[in-house]
């Protein structure tokens, strides 16, 4: 197997780089309609997945056999290689059938799948160079996003066919749509409390806090809860298992510094009105609790050999709109369901659940981000339209995380004292090799 070539290492970077700050309203900048319906059907994929495309096919040349190189690859993540082929396979059907969410279904599925095939390939230096711009990228955006929520100026607002929606001031920064923000950002703070071991703590805390304020700017409910509730319950594990072994007198001082300027932080948010605009989120979210209770309503108008294959697309749309869910159906397992059949998304659901047991194997802590990653899929429609998360949220698992056992393993306490041998010894036995270099000397002594 030849090793990735520097091209491959540059078009990764560069792929992985496009994939977390290429948003739609970004791109509209540059004339290219992603978000939209209108304009040229090649524009509705993200430059992404055009690189991922790109570059499997040179990594297939240059393997010199692209069955073997599928079969190398999807050797090493079976549960990614079975995704993509259903992906493959609901594509095509979906075009026979004349379904909606073609575009969809490549870049929410496909771009993942092939992505992860391609980073079956990585090594340790990548890896790095890897979590160091997602590092990066993701700092960038929470300062974008804080900018945006201080001066209300949207710098790339998320745009469909052109057209902003001017009572939205949510935070949209480099990911996009504020909901796409916060489930990205709330991943990756859990991420960067139970995984990210190479950054140093003072490091990560930075970082963490950060995210958390950019959490706040994008105005996510349901990520700010869930981030809260399993950051609290995480944290204090922590904090217990370090009590029992032994607390670091420095730690534990900058601890202590750091809670006494927590009031005066939290002062200065207040009159900054940080806090106005969290309370205004929990107090209106137009329409989206009643719209979740609405969309089982939807099954009372469609026989079940419709809900099997799917219901005419257009009595669908009628249905939705009388039923108020101007907005959409938000969940994805129901969209899926309905505008796909539930055959069609039972093998989707299966690809999926495989795919995501494959990325958290082996790696320890990432169950954390994967807890508030399924939550938060299930709270919008999420995958069951065109996005690029599940390929981000890949990236973060594969790239925060060291997996295998030895990855894992505890470093040594170097501040412990040497182990003492028992009384009567002075150390460990020698070798006998050390004796075997030496020759026998009549008088006493011992020579070469």
């Amino acid at each position: 197997m030849p090793r990735l070539d520097r091209v491959s290492r540059v078009g990764i970077l560069c792929t992985v780089l496009a994939l977390f700050s290429l948003s739609g309203g970004l791109l509209w900048y540059a004339g290219y309609n992603y978000d939209g319906l209108m304009g040229s059907a090649l524009t509705k994929l993200h430059p992404a997945t055009y690189l991922t495309i790109l570059l499997l096919v040179w990594r297939a040349c240059a393997f010199g056999n692209p069955i073997g190189y599928l079969a190398f690859v999807g050797g090493r993540r079976p549960a990614t290689l079975l995704m993509v082929l259903i992906s493959i396979g609901a594509l095509v059907s979906v075009v026979l059938r004349g379904r909606p969410n073609m575009a969809g279904l490549v870049d929410t599925f496909l771009g993942a799948g092939l992505l992860v095939l391609l980073l079956a390939e990585t090594d340790e230096p990548l890896r790095r160079r890897i979590e160091a711009l997602v590092h990066g990228v993701m700092t960038v955006n929470a300062l974008l996003a804080l900018f945006e929520f201080a001066t209300k100026i949207l710098v790339f607002p998320y745009r469909f066919d052109g057209e902003t929606f001017p009572t939205d001031l949510r935070s949209s920064a480099l990911q996009g749509h504020p909901l796409a923000n916060a489930t990205l950002t709330a991943c990756y703070v859990l991420a960067l409390m139970s995984g990210s071991r190479q950054l140093s703590a003072p490091l990560r805390l930075g970082l963490i806090l950060l995210q958390l304020a950019a959490l706040v700017a994008f105005g996510g409910r349901t990520a700010i809860v869930i981030v809260v509730a399993l950051g609290l319950c995480y944290g204090s594990w922590r904090s217990l298992a370090a009590i029992r072994r032994r607390v670091h007198l420095m730690a534990a001082a900058g601890l202590l510094f750091a809670a006494s300027l927590a009031p005066v932080a939290l002062a200065v948010l207040a009159t900054g009105g940080f806090f106005d605009e969290l309370a205004g989120r929990f107090v209106s979210d137009g329409g989206s609790a009643n719209a979740r209770v609405e969309m089982f309503g939807l099954f009372d108008h469609f026989s079940l050999p419709d809900l099997l294959l799917g219901p005419d697309v257009e009595l669908l749309e009628s249905v939705r709109r009388i039923s108020g869910l101007e907005w959409g159906i938000e969940n994805p397992i129901i969209r899926m369901m309905l505008y796909q059949g539930a055959l069609f998304m039972l093998l989707m659901l299966i690809g999926f659940t495989l795919f995501m047991m494959e990325l958290a194997r082996g790696r320890a802590g990432s169950w954390l981000p994967m807890i508030a990653w399924l939550i938060l899929v299930n709270a919008s429609e999420s995958l069951a339209s065109k996005t690029t998360l599940m390929a981000k949220f890949a990236v973060i698992l594969l790239c925060l995380y060291r997996s295998g056992s030895s990855a894992q393993a505890p470093e040594p306490d170097r501040s412990a004292p040497p182990p003492r041998h028992p009384p009567g010894t002075r150390g460990p036995a020698r070798p006998a090799a050390a004796y075997a270099s030496r020759t026998y000397d009549p008088s006493g002594g011992s020579g070469r």
